[in-house]
């Protein structure tokens, strides 16, 4: 269906895909109603719509308006909305009032755009359902007046069904991130902000409303996930008329959007997914989605070496040499030379925004090193932090007005950093020349790109300059990644502190991160593929002892929690002896192999009811292959645990079993283990794998064991 004209037609319009619909209707004033979003309702002809309007059509309490009032794409006191407002717009020092109505409209099978006009204002909203059931709106506010307007809010935000009772989204803290926090929902508004000027360490990453006791695989929710890079509202709005709302929208401060005429303000996209099966069935649209893209990564996810953790600042060519050689032996396809290659980085207090290549350390540039790598068989990667700046550096004291500051004398450092002010075009400009000097001479094919501190007191010209900051950046990647199109980048942000689907939008990877620590990675990697694929997330393999935690683990456990991810290694590999090598080889043998499942196959969870454990899996889209992964963090409270479940597969297909024995066996406390790991493998239907489940051994704490599926019928 596609039309366009003066004003809607007189009966509801609907978006549906893969099992969900969207339907608004028409009013005769101010902008469309939402009367639903979630499971799909079905084909409906125009009077089963207008029926289905009626039959919502609320009635009227006491002490309240006296007619019933709608929830609009921008619900606001003028249509009876007693929540936070959806749009919020200020002139002259006070609120505007606007008296929406519609002129102009179109609608697809798969995207509705609508556009309102008030006294000197244009709204456009764009409402977009893929394939996958991912639906993404955005609005467009526009001044076509002659007076100045000021964006104070504009979410999008769209109805809650009221049986979603019980909240999830998420908090953290620097090698912690994405850690859960379940509530009831209550009335009243409750919004999760975050000033950082990025998405945040603790970033609520996706708010997620679901019928009460949701969990991996199982329950209806609702959520949405804003695709921003920086500050943020997450919301839920919960009246006592029984009007639930929840949205996100991109935090404005104060005089931080103003339009003058002409302009237009585009808001990020505001991504809602729905689900019947649980958090699994969100994370299976949205990867499904994301993996559509036309700029989705499909080349084979390289296993990469990074030296950070191997060599820290203190580079010089033998050792690199040696490191990279000890690497290719065992398979590794990329090499990341990190932090402290350019000109004065001895330590973090000096050199940021020097670009340039330390003649000191590397007197022949990097052609050295990156010969040596490429002869070895691997591509490379360089670790560079644009955005940022050391006062001790040329360019901080050749352009004191380049920084994101309004006072750098008095302004509070971070990693003994201030943010240069990439709104500046001439910042973008000098940046852009340096980055593209390196790329144009030397063989790189991926820069990770760091970003190691919150903006605090972000200053842009006299206002606000988050909103200015992030776009500059996202202009900045853009230009860079169309003139280096095979260039790959990761998001870094002090770990993972930038992992959003704004700028995934202009990347290929994300460090979820700091911390290798297994323990606490086991946690932040399952949250974060609620959001996003295995192949979109970096983990690596780090030493015994954790630089960030001081835990020990074992060598097993380590790389168990790297296979179902982007992975790699942050080792010093040159003191590993024979036997530990010959470990890893076989485990990037078996990556290799079996990474065709883990970057396109379906990714399930469960959790066992002892506690301390996740069950992760990916299953092949045919389902003639499956990885499992059962890890254990603490001992749980049964001295026999749970059987181990086994969901996604085919319950009509009789799947062989075996115990992965390319990876470390892992430590049990049984004693005797059960029958079918003693054998190493056994056979059985997807049925019985998925409701009767495998006897499960004891694993100790901090152990994981890894299980291979094929079809019996075929697969790998």
């Amino acid at each position: 269906m596609s039309a366009t004209g003066p004003a809607w037609p007189g009966h509801p319009v609907v978006l549906a895909a893969a099992g969900v619909s969207l339907v608004l209707a028409p009013q005769a004033e101010g902008l469309p109603e939402v009367l639903h979003w979630g499971a799909d309702l079905g084909p409906l002809g125009v009077d089963e719509l207008d029926q289905f309007r009626l039959a919502r059509e609320r009635g009227v309490s006491a002490s309240a308006l006296d007619e019933p009032w709608p929830f609009t794409l921008a619900p606001g006191e003028g249509d009876g909305w007693a929540g936070a407002p959806g749009l919020l717009l200020e002139s002259n020092g006070g609120p505007i009032r606007p008296r929406w109505r519609v002129d102009g409209f179109t609608v697809t099978s798969t995207e509705i755009t609508v556009t309102a006009r008030s006294t000197g204002l244009v709204l456009k909203t764009d409402l977009r359902l893929d394939a996958h059931g991912v639906l993404r709106v955005r609005h467009r506010v526009g001044n076509e007046g002659s007076t100045p307007v000021r964006v104070a809010v504009a979410d999008t935000v769209l109805p809650l069904d009221d049986r979603a009772t019980e909240l999830l989204d998420f908090s953290g803290r620097w090698t912690r991130e994405r850690m859960p926090q379940r509530r009831p929902r209550t009335q009243g508004t409750l919004v999760r902000e975050s000033r950082r000027g990025r998405t945040g360490h603790d970033s609520p990453t996706l708010l997620a409303a679901g019928v009460p006791g949701f969990g991996d695989r199982h329950g209806e929710l609702w959520a949405v996930h804003l695709a921003w890079s920086g500050d943020a509202r997450y919301r839920v709005d919960d009246l006592p008329e029984g009007r639930v709302a929840i949205g996100v929208g991109e935090l404005l401060r104060p005089g931080e959007v103003e339009l003058v005429t002409g302009e237009t303000f585009e808001t990020p996209e505001g991504v809602f997914v729905w689900s019947d099966r649980g958090l699994d069935g969100l994370s299976a649209r949205l990867h499904a989605s994301l993996r559509d893209r036309p700029h989705h990564p499909v080349s084979p996810r390289p296993v990469v070496l990074n030296t950070w953790e191997a060599v820290y600042f203190h580079h010089d060519l033998p050792t690199l040499r040696r490191l990279a050689e000890v690497g290719a032996d065992i398979g590794v396809e990329r090499f990341v030379l990190d932090d402290g290659w350019f000109r004065g980085r001895r330590d973090d207090r000096a050199g940021l925004g020097d670009w340039l290549v330390d003649e000191q350390v590397w007197p022949d540039g990097l052609h050295p090193l990156i010969d040596h790598v490429r002869g070895l068989g691997m591509r490379f990667g360089l670790w560079v932090e644009p955005e940022m700046v050391n006062l001790d550096s040329d360019l901080a004291r050749e352009h004191p007005d380049w920084l994101l500051t309004p006072d750098a004398d008095r302004a509070r450092t971070m990693r003994h950093q201030h943010v240069l002010d990439l709104a500046l075009p001439e910042v973008r400009e000098h940046l852009l020349k340096h980055l593209s000097a390196l790329l144009d001479e030397y063989d790189i094919a991926y820069l990770k790109w760091d970003q190691n501190r919150d903006l605090l007191e972000a200053t842009h010209l006299g206002r606000a300059g988050v909103d200015a900051q992030v776009r500059a950046l996202y202009d900045l990647l853009d230009t860079l990644r169309a003139r280096y199109p095979h260039l790959e980048i990761e998001s870094c942000a002090s770990g993972g502190a930038r992992i959003d689907l704004g700028v995934l939008e202009r990347t290929d990877r994300v460090w979820a991160s700091d911390s290798n620590d297994p323990i606490e990675r086991t946690q932040s990697q399952r949250w974060t593929e609620l959001l996003l694929p295995p192949e979109l997330i970096g983990s690596h393999v780090g030493p015994p002892r954790s630089h960030t935690s001081g835990r020990h683990a074992d060598l097993g456990f380590r790389i168990a929690t790297t296979l179902f991810a982007s992975p790699g290694l942050e080792w010093d590999l040159t003191t590993c002896g024979p036997h530990e090598l010959e470990v890893l080889t076989a485990w990037i043998d078996f990556y290799r192999r079996v990474r065709p499942t883990l970057h396109a196959g379906e990714l399930v969870h469960d959790t066992p009811t002892d506690g301390g454990a996740l069950l992760t899996g990916a299953v092949a889209p045919d389902r003639a292959h499956a990885l499992y992964r059962l890890s254990r963090t603490d001992s749980g409270d049964r001295a026999v645990p749970p059987p181990i479940r086994l969901p996604g597969l085919d319950p009509t297909r009789r799947y062989r079993v075996r115990v992965v024995d390319e990876l470390p066996a892992p430590r049990l406390l049984d004693v005797r283990p059960p029958a079918w790991l003693a054998a190493g493998e056994t056979t059985a239907t997807g049925r019985v794998l998925a409701e009767a489940g495998l006897a499960a051994p004891l694993l100790a704490p901090a152990q994981a064991l890894v299980l291979e599926l094929t079809a019996l019928d075929g697969g790998i």
